[in-house]
């Protein structure tokens, strides 16, 4: 399965047509119509006609298209499922499950997707975006990554975490006053360290100030330096900031790309297993390293600037 550009990822409510309609034109790699907690109870049903229209009657381009249906424990989930996914399927690349807290939940998304798919003759496979909100979504989150082969991403909702855990704030994503370091530090590798291990993108949640974009970018550069693929964007002023926090500068795509060209000239012509390249040596474990930021430049549009000849000819000016 190809990897999904998700730097950015913007949540739109369903009951909201106008935000609905607005969305398909913003520079937001994912776009995610949300049925669940931007969604009062009274509106839940028109808000699934909203986002099937939204579906269906617009240009969607290369956007990773999702619907966020109510929590499995809800009585709106198998109806978020049915009526969504049956009525305009062929539009949908992935259901995002909120509050996680056991594989079977996930299961049972995968299976209600396996039988619509085959009863409407669906010819494409949705996946599943899981989200860990509570404590118990994170002690059993290793069974929930692997829960079905349909998963894609691990994401973390700070806000219901805030409250699973009990924590003193009612802004969540924000630092925590008082606390010597990054309180959420432990919960955010646990999630990266699940979602690697069953090759899943990770995903870091909302920052409710969205005003505040200097800070949003701080949080962001954090999630960045863990190792997360992308951000949640409440509003269309958050796009740009993930677009570019996430993006591999144009300095480190072109040396991953000379690097993977060097490796693989040392490997398969010198058939060494590792070379000098430049001041570094590098090996295959340099080659993963490299082929991270390779992928990540390529689903985000970059292109080579700096071929390994002008790594050369700098290394030997420098020499």
């Amino acid at each position: 399965m190809a990897t999904r550009a998700r730097r950015s990822c913007l949540s739109v409510p369903g009951s909201s047509p106008k935000m609905l309609a607005k969305a398909p034109g913003l520079p937001a790699d994912q776009v995610f119509m949300d049925l669940e907690d931007s969604v009062a109870p009274l509106a839940k049903e028109d808000a699934r006609g909203n986002v099937i229209d939204a579906l269906k009657n617009n240009e969607w381009g290369e956007k990773t298209v999702v619907v966020r249906i109510n929590s499995i424990d809800s009585q709106w989930a198998a109806d978020d499922l049915k009526t969504v996914v049956e009525n305009a399927g062929p539009y949908l690349d992935c259901v995002m499950i909120p509050k996680v807290q056991h594989a079977h939940e996930v299961q049972f998304v995968d299976h209600m997707l396996r039988m619509i798919e085959t009863n409407t003759g669906l010819d494409r496979r949705i996946g599943i975006e899981i989200q860990i909100e509570t404590a118990t979504g994170l002690r059993n989150i290793h069974e929930i990554a692997h829960a079905s082969d349909r998963a894609e991403t691990l994401i973390f909702g700070p806000a219901d975490m805030s409250a699973s855990l009990g924590l003193p704030t009612v802004t969540a994503g924000l630092p925590m006053p008082g606390y010597p370091g990054d309180h959420w530090h432990w919960v955010l590798e646990t999630i990266l360290v699940a979602a690697r291990d069953a090759g899943l993108q990770a995903i870091d949640g909302p920052f409710l100030l969205i005003k505040d974009l200097d800070l949003f970018r701080e949080m962001a550069l954090r999630a960045r330096a863990l190792g997360y693929d992308g951000k949640w964007a409440l509003h269309p002023g958050q796009i740009d900031v993930l677009n570019d926090v996430f993006t591999p500068t144009q300095d480190e795509y072109d040396k991953a790309e000379a690097l993977l060209e060097a490796y693989k000239h040392a490997t398969d012509v010198e058939r060494t297993g590792a070379v000098m390249f430049g001041t570094e040596m590098i090996d295959e474990a340099s080659r993963k390293m490299a082929i991270q930021f390779a992928e990540r430049g390529r689903a985000a549009g970059r292109t080579v600037s700096k071929k390994l000849e002008d790594f050369q000819k700098e290394w030997e000016a420098k020499a």
